[in-house]
């Protein structure tokens, strides 16, 4: 018989990226007691890993559980970026309601629109929460309308409408129901708003156990960890159970649950067992994967699931053979390569590896450039050393014709840019929806563009709008293919020679274009060095020393005045390269260069 525990919330918090869930997290934790007094705790407490503090983005979906008026609510922290978003779709699953997340001052964002149309779906209740009122251009009301005209744009119920609405600051910790009065003390509105606006977990807790596992999490002393909720029965630490899943029904495997977790604040804690409504972590079963149910042995049944978002994106990941090969990086041969893709297999469901027909190659595919670079940037922290292809979409064939990922842009952008971003984009496919004066001086515009047109043009966005532009995108689906795409047209300036570069060979160079090395930087030939100022690639040397003689003319020797070399970041790199160039990575630099080193072989293969 269905009953609802009621001294349990799961709840997941949903947001556009850097509009303060992961802030809004830890003022949870904070004002709940979850730590002591005087225990120092770092800022975005949440966000574990080293580039999601650096870049302050979420890319993993977290656990964490507060109390509150003896009721514990489970909470789930979810990326925004949309390339994580197939973390948010799982999460989602586990959850009961959802906090939506709104700045103040922005309002729904692209994303926004993606998380709460994945809510809206699983007709989950929604309590909103205005974020950063304190800024000093908030406009609270207005944000409010236009996150109900957001509802009512992806046909919200009745119900989704009467959404409550509640004010605040997550970097103040304070929050308000009272839309006249924003300033509130603590958190307590909140906190109220999720006990009485989000239902508690419903399920059947006399009858055979279901665990629904959303996320997967990897140790190296365990292996393995499942984490989902409890749907019914109970779930018991030494039980024997089955796996199942609704997508295949060839998967019946008996399986034993060897540990079981709940969490407690940021802890794991042990528990022997586990009621209906708990998110709970399952240690001990070795091939669990997203989407899978375990069952109580009796009567297996799988629960529905929503199927993974297939990747649009792939490049290739090969072993470096570059002439300063295994120098720097500690993993460096095509096992360490293999092994450690797999094992990215583990927590990474977006992710596809396939092997190529070159034991030294592997074809990586995900669902966006960001995606993809983050696991280069992990990789190459962990002492790995590789070379990676530029990325490519990845096209399909319906009905015989061809068809390839799109994206909707929405770029925020000065007015005295949107010239000349409608026209970069206009020659790569985009195709404008929508566009109108937006807030203090900006024009938002909307445009329909494939994803193949967005590779390598973020850096020259930030260019041209003076780096006060901001671009989102979100995946679009696959349309028709589009047509060809001009390449970039300056070419690139290669190395002639292997050496350390130097002030006057530098000189000579840099009035051929820009230049991406330093004075004292090791270079080897047919590694691409800089930026020609016109089409079609040269060969400079940057290694030429002055030959010195014993005559001397005024002026000639005053210190050579080199332009600072553009210092190319890893997304830079990639969206640099062409198809006949790699970037090598290795733990200490990021290095560009031909796929044919030799200058003769090259002409001969372009021809």
């Amino acid at each position: 018989m269905l009953q609802q525990r009621e001294n349990i919330r799961n709840v997941a918090i949903i947001a556009h990226v850097d509009h303060g869930k992961t802030t809004l997290v830890d003022q949870l934790l904070k004002q709940s007691g979850t730590f002591r007094k005087n225990q120092v705790v770092r800022e975005r407490v949440m966000d574990s890993g080293d580039i999601e503090r650096e870049r302050g983005i979420t890319i993993l979906s977290k656990n964490t559980s507060v109390s509150y008026k003896d009721v514990k609510i489970n909470i789930v922290d979810t990326p925004g970026h949309a390339d994580f978003g197939g973390e948010v779709e799982r999460v989602l699953k586990m959850v009961n309601g959802v906090i939506l997340v709104v700045d103040a001052f922005e309002g729904p964002m692209p994303q926004t629109k993606f998380v709460l149309k994945n809510a809206l779906d699983l007709n989950l209740p929604v309590v909103v929460f205005i974020n950063k009122v304190d800024r000093p251009e908030a406009r609270s009301l207005e944000v409010v309308d236009e996150t109900l005209e957001l509802f009512m744009e992806l046909d919200a119920s009745d119900e989704q409408l009467d959404s409550p609405f509640i004010f605040g600051s997550a970097r103040l910790g304070t929050s308000s129901a009272d839309v006249e009065n924003t300033e509130g003390s603590d958190m307590t509105a909140l906190f109220d708003a999720m006990i009485d606006g989000i239902p508690a977990p419903q399920g059947d807790p006399d009858a055979g156990m279901q665990i629904l596992i959303s996320t997967i999490d990897y140790n190296e002393y365990v292996g393995r960890i499942g984490i989902g909720k409890v749907e019914n029965g109970v779930a018991k630490t030494g039980s024997e159970a089955v796996i199942v899943n609704i997508h295949d029904e060839s998967k019946l495997k008996k399986v034993k649950i060897t540990a079981l977790f709940e969490f407690d604040g940021l802890d794991r804690v042990e528990v022997g067992e586990s009621n209906m409504g708990s998110i709970v972590a399952v240690a001990g079963i070795s091939d669990l994967s997203i989407g899978d149910t375990i069952c109580g042995v009796n009567a297996p049944a799988p629960l529905p699931f929503a199927r993974i978002s297939e990747p649009t994106i792939s490049m290739h990941f090969c072993v470096n053979d570059s002439p300063f090969a295994g120098q720097e990086g500690k993993y460096v041969t095509s096992r360490h390569l293999r092994d450690r893709l797999l094992k990215e297999l583990n927590t990474d469901v977006s992710l596809r590896i396939e092997e190529t027909a070159s034991t030294e190659t592997f074809k990586v595919s995900g669902r966006g450039e960001l995606h993809l670079s983050i696991l280069i940037e992990t990789m190459r922290r962990e002492g790995y050393e590789f070379q990676v292809s530029k990325p490519e979409v990845l096209f399909r064939e319906t009905d015989g014709k061809k068809e390839e990922p799109m994206e909707i842009v929405i770029i925020d952008t000065p007015e005295e840019s949107t010239g000349i971003i409608i026209e970069k984009l206009g020659s790569r496919k985009g195709e404008i929806t929508a566009m109108a004066p937006s807030k203090g001086g900006y024009t938002r515009i909307t445009m329909s563009i494939p994803s193949r047109g967005l590779i390598g043009y973020r850096t020259e966005f930030l260019t041209d709008t003076k780096g006060a532009g901001i671009m989102n995108s979100i995946f679009d689906g696959y349309k028709p293919y589009k047509g060809e795409i001009p390449s970039r047209p300056q070419g690139s300036l290669i190395s002639f020679e292997t050496g350390e570069a130097v002030p006057y060979g530098m000189y000579n160079a840099q009035e051929r274009g820009e230049l991406f090395v330093v004075p004292g930087s090791r270079v080897y030939t047919g590694m691409v060095i800089g930026r020609n100022a016109r089409a079609g690639d040269m060969e400079v040397n940057i290694c030429k020393k002055k030959q010195l003689t014993n005559v001397r003319a005024s002026g000639s020797d005053d210190a050579l005045k080199l332009t600072p070399a553009t210092i190319m970041s890893l997304e830079a790199c990639l969206e640099f390269i062409t198809d006949d160039e790699f970037v090598e990575v290795t733990p200490k630099n990021l290095r560009m260069r031909k796929k044919i080193l030799d200058a003769g072989l090259r002409k001969r293969a372009n021809k």
